[in-house]
Protein backbone atom coordinates (compact mmCIF):
# COMPACT_ATOMS: atom_id res chain seq x y z
CA UNK A 1 0.00 0.00 0.00
CA UNK A 2 1.51 3.33 -1.05
CA UNK A 3 1.46 6.15 1.49
CA UNK A 4 0.25 9.14 -0.50
CA UNK A 5 0.97 11.57 2.36
CA UNK A 6 4.70 10.91 2.51
CA UNK A 7 6.59 12.76 -0.24
CA UNK A 8 10.09 12.60 1.26
CA UNK A 9 12.02 10.46 3.71
CA UNK A 10 12.40 13.45 6.02
CA UNK A 11 8.62 13.52 6.46
CA UNK A 12 8.72 9.89 7.56
CA UNK A 13 11.61 10.22 10.00
CA UNK A 14 11.31 13.69 11.55
CA UNK A 15 7.93 13.17 13.32
CA UNK A 16 9.19 9.93 14.89
CA UNK A 17 12.34 11.61 16.14
CA UNK A 18 10.34 14.55 17.52
CA UNK A 19 7.90 12.24 19.31
CA UNK A 20 10.63 10.07 20.85
CA UNK A 21 12.73 13.05 21.85
CA UNK A 22 9.72 14.81 23.37
CA UNK A 23 8.61 11.72 25.30
CA UNK A 24 12.12 11.14 26.65
CA UNK A 25 12.46 14.80 27.62
CA UNK A 26 9.15 14.81 29.50
CA UNK A 27 10.09 11.59 31.32
CA UNK A 28 13.56 12.90 32.16
CA UNK A 29 12.24 16.16 33.60
CA UNK A 30 9.32 14.48 35.39
CA UNK A 31 11.37 11.72 36.99
CA UNK A 32 14.17 14.11 37.96
CA UNK A 33 11.74 16.63 39.48
CA UNK A 34 9.96 13.89 41.45
CA UNK A 35 13.24 12.49 42.70
CA UNK A 36 14.48 15.92 43.83
CA UNK A 37 11.15 16.62 45.56
CA UNK A 38 11.26 13.41 47.58
CA UNK A 39 14.93 13.87 48.45
CA UNK A 40 14.20 17.33 49.85
CA UNK A 41 10.78 16.60 51.34
CA UNK A 42 11.80 13.45 53.19
CA UNK A 43 15.40 14.25 54.05
CA UNK A 44 16.71 12.73 57.29
CA UNK A 45 17.08 16.05 59.14
CA UNK A 46 13.37 16.80 58.70
CA UNK A 47 12.04 13.24 58.97
CA UNK A 48 14.31 11.24 61.28
CA UNK A 49 11.60 8.59 61.53
CA UNK A 50 9.55 7.19 58.60
CA UNK A 51 6.25 9.06 58.27
CA UNK A 52 4.52 6.62 55.91
CA UNK A 53 3.70 2.95 56.39
CA UNK A 54 2.02 2.41 53.01
CA UNK A 55 2.84 -1.10 51.77
CA UNK A 56 1.10 -0.98 48.41
CA UNK A 57 -1.34 0.87 46.14
CA UNK A 58 -3.42 -0.92 43.49
CA UNK A 59 -4.22 2.42 41.82
CA UNK A 60 -0.55 3.34 41.57
CA UNK A 61 0.34 -0.07 40.15
CA UNK A 62 -2.38 0.28 37.50
CA UNK A 63 -1.13 3.75 36.57
CA UNK A 64 2.51 2.77 36.19
CA UNK A 65 1.50 -0.24 34.10
CA UNK A 66 -1.08 1.41 31.82
CA UNK A 67 0.77 4.66 31.08
CA UNK A 68 4.07 3.03 29.99
CA UNK A 69 2.08 0.55 27.88
CA UNK A 70 0.32 3.41 26.09
CA UNK A 71 3.65 5.19 25.59
CA UNK A 72 5.38 2.09 24.20
CA UNK A 73 2.45 1.34 21.86
CA UNK A 74 2.63 4.93 20.63
CA UNK A 75 6.34 4.52 19.92
CA UNK A 76 5.63 1.28 18.07
CA UNK A 77 2.89 2.91 15.98
CA UNK A 78 5.07 5.83 14.90
CA UNK A 79 8.04 3.55 14.22
CA UNK A 80 5.99 1.07 12.19
CA UNK A 81 4.26 3.68 10.04
CA UNK A 82 7.60 5.38 9.44
CA UNK A 83 9.17 2.06 8.43
CA UNK A 84 6.36 1.33 5.97
CA UNK A 85 6.78 4.77 4.41
CA UNK A 86 10.52 4.30 4.01
CA UNK A 87 10.05 0.89 2.36
CA UNK A 88 7.19 1.95 0.05
CA UNK A 89 8.72 3.54 -3.03
CA UNK A 90 6.64 6.09 -5.03
CA UNK A 91 5.50 4.75 -8.40
CA UNK A 92 7.32 7.37 -10.48
CA UNK A 93 10.69 6.91 -8.78
CA UNK A 94 13.79 7.01 -10.95
CA UNK A 95 15.89 3.83 -10.71
CA UNK A 96 19.62 3.93 -9.95
CA UNK A 97 21.88 1.00 -9.04
CA UNK A 98 24.52 1.63 -6.37
CA UNK A 99 27.52 -0.70 -6.46
CA UNK A 100 29.57 -0.69 -3.27
CA UNK A 101 33.10 -2.04 -3.20
CA UNK A 102 36.20 -1.55 -1.09
CA UNK A 103 36.36 1.43 -0.91
CA UNK A 104 34.20 3.40 -3.31
CA UNK A 105 30.73 3.78 -4.80
CA UNK A 106 29.68 3.38 -8.42
CA UNK A 107 26.23 4.44 -9.61
CA UNK A 108 24.66 2.98 -12.76
CA UNK A 109 21.70 4.63 -14.52
CA UNK A 110 19.07 3.10 -16.79
CA UNK A 111 20.82 4.35 -19.94
CA UNK A 112 24.07 2.66 -18.89
CA UNK A 113 25.84 5.80 -17.71
CA UNK A 114 28.02 5.38 -14.63
CA UNK A 115 29.35 7.83 -12.09
CA UNK A 116 31.30 7.89 -8.85
CA UNK A 117 28.85 10.45 -7.49
CA UNK A 118 25.08 10.04 -7.23
CA UNK A 119 23.41 12.59 -9.52
CA UNK A 120 19.66 13.07 -8.99
CA UNK A 121 16.98 15.49 -10.21
CA UNK A 122 15.43 17.84 -7.68
CA UNK A 123 11.81 17.14 -6.80
CA UNK A 124 11.64 13.55 -8.07
CA UNK A 125 11.75 10.37 -6.01
CA UNK A 126 14.87 8.27 -6.58
CA UNK A 127 15.08 4.57 -5.75
CA UNK A 128 18.64 3.40 -5.15
CA UNK A 129 19.04 -0.36 -5.54
CA UNK A 130 21.95 -1.46 -3.38
CA UNK A 131 24.53 -4.07 -4.36
CA UNK A 132 27.82 -5.03 -2.71
CA UNK A 133 30.72 -6.43 -4.72
CA UNK A 134 32.66 -7.73 -1.73
CA UNK A 135 31.87 -7.12 1.97
CA UNK A 136 29.12 -5.48 4.02
CA UNK A 137 28.84 -1.73 3.45
CA UNK A 138 26.31 0.87 4.57
CA UNK A 139 24.55 3.48 2.39
CA UNK A 140 24.12 6.58 4.56
CA UNK A 141 22.98 10.08 3.55
CA UNK A 142 22.34 12.14 6.71
CA UNK A 143 20.62 14.99 4.86
CA UNK A 144 17.85 12.68 3.64
CA UNK A 145 17.60 10.64 6.86
CA UNK A 146 18.39 7.35 5.12
CA UNK A 147 20.75 4.54 6.09
CA UNK A 148 20.65 0.97 4.82
CA UNK A 149 23.04 -1.98 4.91
CA UNK A 150 24.53 -3.15 1.62
CA UNK A 151 25.05 -6.90 2.00
CA UNK A 152 26.66 -9.23 -0.59
CA UNK A 153 24.03 -11.43 -2.25
CA UNK A 154 21.12 -9.56 -0.66
CA UNK A 155 18.70 -7.24 -2.47
CA UNK A 156 18.03 -3.97 -0.69
CA UNK A 157 16.99 -0.44 -1.58
CA UNK A 158 16.38 3.06 -0.31
CA UNK A 159 14.48 5.99 -1.74
CA UNK A 160 14.51 9.72 -1.18
CA UNK A 161 13.59 13.06 -2.72
CA UNK A 162 16.04 15.95 -2.96
CA UNK A 163 13.86 19.01 -2.40
CA UNK A 164 16.51 21.60 -3.26
CA UNK A 165 19.67 21.72 -5.41
CA UNK A 166 22.94 21.11 -3.63
CA UNK A 167 25.70 18.72 -2.67
CA UNK A 168 25.01 16.22 0.12
CA UNK A 169 27.52 13.88 1.78
CA UNK A 170 27.17 10.13 1.26
CA UNK A 171 29.04 7.83 3.66
CA UNK A 172 29.65 4.14 4.19
CA UNK A 173 28.22 3.45 7.66
CA UNK A 174 29.63 -0.07 8.12
CA UNK A 175 33.31 -0.69 8.83
CA UNK A 176 34.61 -2.41 5.69
CA UNK A 177 38.37 -2.49 6.04
CA UNK A 178 41.40 -0.23 6.11
CA UNK A 179 40.02 2.24 3.56
CA UNK A 180 36.59 2.59 5.20
CA UNK A 181 37.08 6.21 6.24
CA UNK A 182 37.82 7.20 2.64
CA UNK A 183 34.63 5.62 1.27
CA UNK A 184 32.91 8.98 0.94
CA UNK A 185 31.17 10.52 -2.05
CA UNK A 186 28.32 12.97 -2.60
CA UNK A 187 24.76 13.22 -3.84
CA UNK A 188 24.57 15.95 -6.47
CA UNK A 189 21.00 17.27 -6.66
CA UNK A 190 20.48 19.14 -9.94
CA UNK A 191 17.51 21.02 -11.41
CA UNK A 192 15.58 18.65 -13.73
CA UNK A 193 16.77 20.26 -16.98
CA UNK A 194 20.40 20.27 -15.84
CA UNK A 195 20.15 16.66 -14.70
CA UNK A 196 18.66 15.58 -18.04
CA UNK A 197 21.54 17.26 -19.87
CA UNK A 198 24.09 15.57 -17.61
CA UNK A 199 22.47 12.16 -18.10
CA UNK A 200 22.80 12.45 -21.87
CA UNK A 201 26.45 13.52 -21.85
CA UNK A 202 28.86 11.01 -23.32
CA UNK A 203 31.92 9.89 -21.43
CA UNK A 204 34.82 12.30 -21.50
CA UNK A 205 38.09 11.35 -23.12
CA UNK A 206 41.73 11.83 -22.17
CA UNK A 207 42.71 12.69 -18.62
CA UNK A 208 39.13 13.27 -17.52
CA UNK A 209 38.21 9.74 -18.59
CA UNK A 210 41.19 8.24 -16.78
CA UNK A 211 40.38 9.98 -13.51
CA UNK A 212 36.71 9.07 -13.85
CA UNK A 213 37.67 5.41 -14.22
CA UNK A 214 39.87 5.58 -11.12
CA UNK A 215 36.90 6.97 -9.21
CA UNK A 216 34.53 4.41 -10.68
CA UNK A 217 36.66 1.41 -9.67
CA UNK A 218 37.45 2.78 -6.23
CA UNK A 219 41.18 3.26 -6.84
CA UNK A 220 41.23 6.71 -5.24
CA UNK A 221 39.98 5.30 -1.98
CA UNK A 222 43.49 3.90 -1.36
CA UNK A 223 45.74 5.79 -3.79
CA UNK A 224 46.25 9.55 -4.09
CA UNK A 225 46.93 11.72 -7.14
CA UNK A 226 48.95 14.38 -5.31
CA UNK A 227 51.65 12.39 -3.52
CA UNK A 228 49.75 11.94 -0.26
CA UNK A 229 50.40 8.62 1.46
CA UNK A 230 47.23 6.54 1.86
CA UNK A 231 46.51 2.82 2.20
CA UNK A 232 48.34 2.21 -1.08
CA UNK A 233 51.18 4.09 -2.84
CA UNK A 234 50.41 7.35 -4.60
CA UNK A 235 49.88 7.45 -8.37
CA UNK A 236 51.78 10.73 -8.69
CA UNK A 237 55.08 10.14 -10.47
CA UNK A 238 54.56 6.38 -10.38
CA UNK A 239 54.95 5.60 -14.08
CA UNK A 240 58.59 5.05 -15.01
CA UNK A 241 59.81 5.11 -11.41
CA UNK A 242 61.76 2.38 -9.63
CA UNK A 243 59.56 0.46 -7.20
CA UNK A 244 60.79 -1.85 -4.47
CA UNK A 245 58.48 -4.87 -4.22
CA UNK A 246 58.29 -8.30 -2.66
CA UNK A 247 57.65 -11.11 -5.15
CA UNK A 248 57.46 -14.71 -3.95
CA UNK A 249 58.99 -13.67 -0.61
CA UNK A 250 61.99 -12.10 -2.35
CA UNK A 251 62.69 -8.38 -2.60
CA UNK A 252 63.39 -6.84 -5.98
CA UNK A 253 63.26 -3.47 -7.69
CA UNK A 254 61.13 -3.10 -10.82
CA UNK A 255 60.30 -0.32 -13.24
CA UNK A 256 56.70 0.87 -13.10
CA UNK A 257 55.95 0.39 -16.80
CA UNK A 258 52.87 -0.85 -18.65
CA UNK A 259 53.55 -4.49 -17.74
CA UNK A 260 53.99 -3.72 -14.04
CA UNK A 261 50.87 -1.55 -13.86
CA UNK A 262 48.77 -4.16 -15.63
CA UNK A 263 49.94 -6.87 -13.23
CA UNK A 264 49.42 -4.63 -10.20
CA UNK A 265 45.83 -3.95 -11.22
CA UNK A 266 44.79 -7.45 -12.25
CA UNK A 267 46.90 -9.45 -9.78
CA UNK A 268 48.03 -7.08 -7.00
CA UNK A 269 49.20 -9.88 -4.70
CA UNK A 270 51.92 -10.90 -7.19
CA UNK A 271 54.23 -8.01 -6.27
CA UNK A 272 53.60 -6.15 -3.00
CA UNK A 273 55.11 -2.68 -2.75
CA UNK A 274 57.51 -2.38 0.18
CA UNK A 275 56.03 -0.87 3.37
CA UNK A 276 52.41 -1.23 2.18
CA UNK A 277 49.82 -3.83 3.22
CA UNK A 278 48.62 -6.54 0.83
CA UNK A 279 44.96 -5.56 0.97
CA UNK A 280 44.11 -4.68 -2.64
CA UNK A 281 41.63 -7.08 -4.30
CA UNK A 282 42.13 -8.10 -7.95
CA UNK A 283 40.36 -5.81 -10.41
CA UNK A 284 37.88 -7.00 -13.01
CA UNK A 285 37.97 -3.88 -15.19
CA UNK A 286 37.65 -4.60 -18.93
CA UNK A 287 40.61 -4.24 -21.27
CA UNK A 288 39.52 -0.86 -22.66
CA UNK A 289 39.26 0.66 -19.19
CA UNK A 290 42.57 -0.89 -18.16
CA UNK A 291 44.36 0.72 -21.11
CA UNK A 292 42.73 4.08 -20.39
CA UNK A 293 43.82 3.97 -16.75
CA UNK A 294 47.42 3.11 -17.66
CA UNK A 295 47.53 5.94 -20.20
CA UNK A 296 46.25 8.32 -17.55
CA UNK A 297 48.86 7.21 -15.01
CA UNK A 298 51.61 7.90 -17.54
CA UNK A 299 50.77 11.58 -17.39
CA UNK A 300 50.77 11.93 -13.59
CA UNK A 301 54.18 13.49 -13.01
Amino acid sequence: MENQLITSTQQAVDPVFTFLFGACLVLLLGITATMVYFVVRYRRSKNPEPTSQVSGSPLLEVVWTVLPTILVMGMFYYGWTSYLSLRTVPKNAMQVKAEARMWSWNFVYDNGKQSGKLYVPVGRAVQVNLESKDVVHGFYVPAFKIKRDVVPGMKNHVWFVATSPGTYDLFCSQYCGTGHSAMITTVEALPPAQFAAWLQQTAAGGAAQGQALLEKYGCLGCHSLDGTRKVGPTFKGLYGSQVKVEREKKEETVTADDVYLRESILNPAAAIVDDYPAVMPPSTMPEADLKAVIEYLKGLK
